[in-house]
C-alpha cells in the first residue's frame, strides 16, 4: 500500500506503489527498445532498476564463458572507490559466485524464472522466502564485497537469455538503509525478465540493421546501402569535385530461366552474376556492388576516372555473356566525369544510369551505354540525358518547364528507380522499420498495443509488395483456435468459380471464421515463430493451406508468426497476378513480426 511504510532492521522507508512499479517496468521496456546497442540497453536497465527499487547503486554484468569471469558492463549510482560507470576491465571469477549458475537450476527443473535473492553484509546466507537448497554455500564473496564498499545489502537477479545464463542485475543499498524485502526480490525477478526481453530485441534489431543493408540471396549490398553511400559520395562530389560513377545492370533472360528451368535455377543465375559483379568491384577500390532487387544490380564507384569505370563495365558485359543459361546483361553507366550536366542529387544520377540501361536493353546491346557520350546529329543533346531528364518533373535538359512538350514520347521514359512497389527484402525491412518507429511515437501513451504494431507490419509490407490484402490472426494462450483480429482487402479476386462477387463475399465473411490449428500444421508452426510461403499449384503444398488460399482466387501467400505474453499471432499477405514475388520476403517478414511482438504486449480488443 502506497501510504504505509515497511519497518526493516529499525529503519523505515515507503515502498513504491504497485502502479508506480508497473510504470517503471513499462518505462524500462521503452528505454531498452530505444537503445541502439546492447551497452546502451543495459545502461538504461541499470538506471531504471536503481530508481524502481530505491537502490543506491546498480550494476549489470555478463558471464563471459570464454574467460570464465563475470564481467561488469555498467555501474550506476553511488559508486565506491575503484568503480567506474563504464569499466574497461572490472570482472570476477564466476567460481567465486556459483549462485549465478546454481540458482538457474530452478529454471531447468521447473520452467520458472530464476528468482532473485538478497545478501547482507553480515555474511548471512541469501535471503528469500523460498531459499535455494544450496543457499548456505553462497554469499561469502558477496558479503565481503559489500563490507569492502560500505554497503549494507545487495539484491541479485539472474538474467537468462535464449534459455542460458547471460549475467545478472545487481542492486545495493548503503549502510543505514533497510534491507531489501521478499517483495523487492519478486520485483527484481520481473525486472530481470524484462531486461532479458529487451536484450533479445536489441540483438534482433542489430541483426535487422545488418540485414537491411544486405541482399539475402547474393550477399551483396542492397538498395538501402546504395542510397546511403551515394548520398555521401555526392556530398564529396559537390564539395571537391570527386568523380562519382554508377553502373546499372539488368540480367537478361531471367524470366525465361525461371519459366523453363525453375526459380532455383534463376536464383543461381543471379548468384553467379553477383560473383562477377563482385570481381568487377574489386578492380575499383572502394566501390560498392549491390543488388537493387529482382534482376537489377548496380556498381557504385567513387574517386575513379569515368574511363576506368566504363572499362570495367565493358569487361562485366563480356563475362555475363559467358554465364551458363544467361543471355548477358543490359548495362548503363552514368558518371559525373562525363558531359551529363550538374548532378546534385542521387535521384538524377540514378535516372541517368537507368536511362542508359534502358537504351542498352532496347537495343539489345552487348556493351554498356554511357550517358553523355552519344550525341545526336550536329550539336543535338545526348539522347540518354534527354531521356533521363524528360522523366524527371523537376529537371528539363532543354530548359523548358515541366509539362511543355519535348522531343521524347512517353514510351521512352524510364520508370522511376525506387518506385512504390519492391520485392527487395532490404527495402521491405527498411520501410517497415521506419513505419514502426513512426508508429511508436504515436503510441507513446499505449506502448502495449500489439495489434497496432502488427498492423503496421502487415499494411506497409502489403503495399510495398502490391499484395491483394492482409490478415492478422490471434490465438489465445493455451488454445489452438485461431480467429481473425484485423484484415484489409485492396482489390477483388476471382475464385475457382470465376465469380468475383462470391469471392469478395467470402473474403468479407472470413473474419468470422475460427480455425482449429490441429488441422493446419504449417500455420501452427508459423504461430510458434516460423514463416512459410506458398505458390498456387506448387509441388509439396499443404492441401489444407492451399485450399484456404485458392478458394479466394489468390495465387500465392506468405505468412509469419510468433508469440508474446498476450498469445500467438499470425500475419498473412496474399497475392494475385499483379503482386510481386512473395517467397523471398518470408525471412524478412518473420524478423519484422518478431520485432513487432517484442516489448509490452496486449491481446486484441474484444
Amino acid at each position: 500500500m502506497s501510504g504505509e511504510a515497511t519497518m526493516t532492521n529499525g529503519c523505515s522507508h515507503p515502498e513504491p506503489a504497485p502502479d508506480l512499479r508497473l510504470q517503471a517496468v513499462v518505462e524500462l521496456a521503452q528505454d531498452m527498445a530505444g537503445a541502439l546497442t546492447p551497452l546502451e540497453a543495459v545502461r538504461a536497465a541499470a538506471v531504471r532498476a536503481t530508481g524502481a527499487l530505491s537502490a543506491t547503486m546498480a550494476a549489470v554484468s555478463v558471464w563471459d564463458r570464454e574467460s570464465g569471469r563475470l564481467r561488469v558492463l555498467v555501474n550506476h549510482g553511488e559508486l565506491a572507490a575503484g568503480e567506474e560507470e563504464l569499466p574497461e576491465d572490472e570482472s570476477y571469477p564466476v567460481a567465486d559466485f556459483p549462485e549465478i549458475v546454481s540458482y538457474l537450476e530452478e529454471h531447468w527443473t521447473t520452467g520458472r524464472l530464476p528468482r532473485a535473492w538478497v545478501q547482507t553484509a553480515e555474511d548471512h546466507p541469501p535471503h528469500t522466502a523460498d531459499p535455494h537448497p544450496a543457499a548456505g554455500a553462497f554469499g561469502q564473496q558477496r558479503a565481503a564485497g559489500l563490507r569492502r564498499r560500505g554497503r549494507a545489502c545487495c539484491l541479485v537477479a539472474p538474467i537468462v537469455l535464449h534459455g542460458r545464463a547471460w549475467g545478472e542485475l545487481y542492486l545495493a543499498r548503503a549502510v543505514g538503509l533497510p534491507v531489501f524485502t521478499d517483495a523487492d526480490a519478486d520485483y527484481a525477478t520481473l525486472l530481470a525478465a524484462q531486461i532479458s526481453a529487451g536484450l533479445a530485441q536489441t540483438e534482433r534489431v542489430a541483426d535487422l540493421r545488418r540485414l537491411a543493408f544486405t541482399d539475402g540471396l547474393t550477399g551483396l549490398a542492397n538498395r538501402r546501402a546504395v542510397d546511403a553511400r551515394l548520398e555521401s559520395a555526392l556530398k564529396a562530389h559537390n564539395r571537391d569535385n570527386t568523380v562519382v560513377s554508377l553502373v546499372v545492370c539488368d540480367v537478361n533472360g531471367l524470366k525465361r530461366v525461371n519459366d523453363e528451368l525453375g526459380h532455383e535455377m534463376g536464383d543461381r543465375l543471379l548468384e553467379r552474376f553477383a560473383q562477377q559483379l563482385s570481381l568487377s568491384a574489386a578492380r575499383l577500390p572502394g566501390s560498392l556492388a549491390a543488388r537493387l532487387g529482382g534482376d537489377e544490380f548496380c556498381l557504385l564507384a567513387e574517386g575513379q576516372k569515368a574511363d576506368e569505370v566504363v572499362a570495367v563495365a565493358e569487361e562485366l558485359c563480356t563475362r555475363a555473356l559467358e554465364l551458363t543459361e544467361g543471355e548477358g546483361v543490359a548495362c548503363g553507366v552514368a558518371s559525373t566525369g562525363d558531359s551529363i550536366g550538374p548532378v546534385t542529387t542521387p535521384d538524377r544520377l540514378f535516372r541517368l544510369a537507368d536511362a542508359a540501361q534502358y537504351r542498352a536493353k532496347a537495343a539489345r546491346a552487348a556493351h554498356p551505354v554511357v550517358a553523355g557520350r552519344s550525341h545526336g546529329p550536329g550539336l543535338a543533346p545526348d539522347p540518354t540525358v534527354l531521356l533521363a531528364d524528360a522523366a524527371d518533373p523537376h529537371h528539363r535538359a532543354d530548359g523548358r518547364k515541366p509539362g511543355q512538350s519535348g522531343r521524347l514520347g512517353n514510351h521512352d521514359r524510364r520508370r522511376f528507380r525506387g518506385a512504390a512497389h519492391s520485392a527487395d527484402p532490404g527495402q521491405l525491412l527498411a520501410a517497415v522499420l521506419a513505419a514502426l518507429d513512426q508508429g511508436s511515437e504515436r503510441r507513446s501513451s499505449h506502448p502495449a498495443d500489439t495489434l497496432a504494431r502488427l498492423a503496421t507490419v502487415a499494411e506497409t509490407s502489403a503495399r510495398l509488395l502490391n499484395a491483394v490484402g492482409w490478415w492478422i490472426s490471434y490465438v489465445p494462450p493455451g488454445s489452438q483456435l485461431m480467429r481473425t483480429a484485423q484484415h484489409a482487402v485492396y482489390r477483388m479476386t476471382s475464385g475457382p468459380s470465376g465469380n468475383k462477387a462470391q469471392t469478395q463475399r467470402a473474403q468479407i465473411e472470413a473474419p468470422d471464421a475460427v480455425f482449429d490449428l490441429g488441422h493446419y500444421p504449417t500455420t501452427l508452426r508459423a504461430v510458434r515463430g516460423g514463416a512459410f510461403a506458398l505458390r498456387a499449384g506448387a509441388t509439396g503444398n499443404d492441401p489444407a493451406e492451399e485450399a484456404v488460399m485458392v478458394v479466394s482466387g489468390y495465387r500465392g501467400m506468405v505468412a509469419a508468426g510468433g508469440a508474446n505474453p498476450a498469445g500467438g499471432w499470425l500475419v498473412e499477405l496474399f497475392a494475385d497476378d499483379s503482386t510481386l514475388p512473395l517467397g523471398q520476403a518470408s525471412s524478412a517478414l518473420r524478423a519484422l513480426v518478431a520485432v513487432a511482438l517484442s516489448g509490452p504486449a496486449s491481446p486484441p480488443p474484444g
